[in-house]
């Protein structure tokens, strides 16, 4: 390999290196660019209307922001307080079912050879839920680098959003002339694929939060808008979310009695088939299907490459990705490779049968036609 060869190897790795240590900045970029699309989306909507391009970004920011204000001035205070009160129960409610296991060992005899292990396993989890929980809380107590990563979305959503057309020819110039018209197509099956999927997302969020808020208060389980936000809000994390949204509920029904918390385990597996067989076809036919293997894996090594907003956004991250293997990489590179070249041997190949064929005699050829009038 020669010496331009080693020093564009040398540029490329340092260029991959500089984008791994920008990676947070990055994923926030990324953010802002979801959030922009669906914004931008909104505007079109509105520009249906009669209102004019400026107008129509004027009230998708407007809407934003309100919809911001209402969300911390009327839900987060009320949610912190629950919240914290929710770290201090699940763990109680861990020692309960610990205790009950234990009980149910010593008045069944030999019961311990079907439960093996069970108290080992709970002390296994009980830790981790409280670290998950803390994890949680951390989020929402850091409240100045939460504040400031609000804050660069929120700019850089407003900044794409007011004028997009410079940001997206921007991108377009990175690809080769021939591919330029192409990569636009491409963006557009990005946009249309990511608006579905928000809107199919929030429509199950707010169902599921708002059914999971009914079902606690009718169950009557302390804490019911912590527990109901968090299943809201959880249900943006595929697979992982709705295991991680049952805990909190069933450890804080322990402490009140055993069959509440039976109860809210059945409520949230009907809640969760309503999800799956319902709202999941409803809303998200038009959405790009994503392999449930996929999905999963895709969530663990966006979290751990990304920390937890890598995996909120991993699944935007993959439709993304999708899109751009699909159409770039299998339609306009596997799917054509060397079709011209088999074309052309097919051709060739018809021309060699061809005249590998015997000749008609010159008679025949010379035939007069009997259905010719003349």
């Amino acid at each position: 390999m020669g010496l331009g060869k080693w020093i564009g190897f040398l540029a490329f790795a340092i260029a991959l290196y500089i984008l791994w240590e920008l990676r947070q900045v990055l994923l926030l970029v990324f953010a802002a660019v979801v959030f922009a699309t669906a914004l931008s989306s909104l505007a079109k909507s509105l520009q249906r209307f009669g209102l004019k391009r400026g107008g129509a970004v004027l009230v998708s920011i407007v809407t934003l922001v309100v919809l911001m204000v209402l969300f911390v001035a009327l839900i987060v205070p009320p949610f912190i307080t629950q919240f914290q009160q929710l770290v201090l129960l699940v763990p109680q409610g861990l020692d309960r079912i610990e205790v009950w296991f234990q009980q149910m060992q010593q008045l069944i005899p030999g019961s311990s050879q079907y439960v093996p292990g069970v108290d080992q396993l709970v002390q296994q989890i009980q830790p981790f839920v409280t670290r998950v929980l803390g994890n949680f809380l951390a989020l929402f107590s850091n409240a100045l680098t939460a504040l400031l990563n609000i804050l660069l979305v929120l700019i850089l959503t407003i900044m794409l959003l007011i004028n997009p057309q410079p940001y997206r020819q921007g991108f377009i110039s990175l690809f080769p002339s021939f591919y330029r018209r192409r990569a636009d197509q491409i963006l557009s099956l990005c946009e249309v694929s990511l608006v579905n999927w928000i809107i199919g997302i929030l429509i199950n969020m707010v169902v599921i939060g708002v059914v999971s808020g009914i079902a606690l208060l009718i169950l009557g389980v302390p804490l019911v808008l912590a527990n109901a936000l968090l299943a809201g809000l959880l249900e943006a994390i595929p697979n992982v979310g709705p295991v991680l949204s049952v805990i909190p509920p069933i450890a804080v029904a322990l402490l009140d009695a055993p069959w509440k918390a039976l109860a809210v385990l059945i409520v949230y597996i009907l809640i969760q088939q309503l999800e799956q067989y319902l709202l999941v076809p409803f809303v998200m036919s038009k959405q790009v299907s994503i392999l449930p293997a996929v999905t999963l894996i895709s969530q663990v090594v966006c979290a751990i490459a990304f920390g937890f907003i890598g995996l909120f956004l991993a699944i935007p991250l993959v439709i993304v990705g999708q899109i751009w293997i699909r159409e770039a990489l299998v339609r306009d590179i596997l799917d054509r490779w060397r079709k011209d070249e088999y074309e052309a041997q097919i051709i060739e190949h018809a021309q060699a049968e061809l005249q590998k064929l015997p000749e008609a005699p010159q008679e025949v050829i010379d035939a007069p036609n009997e259905s010719d009038p003349s």
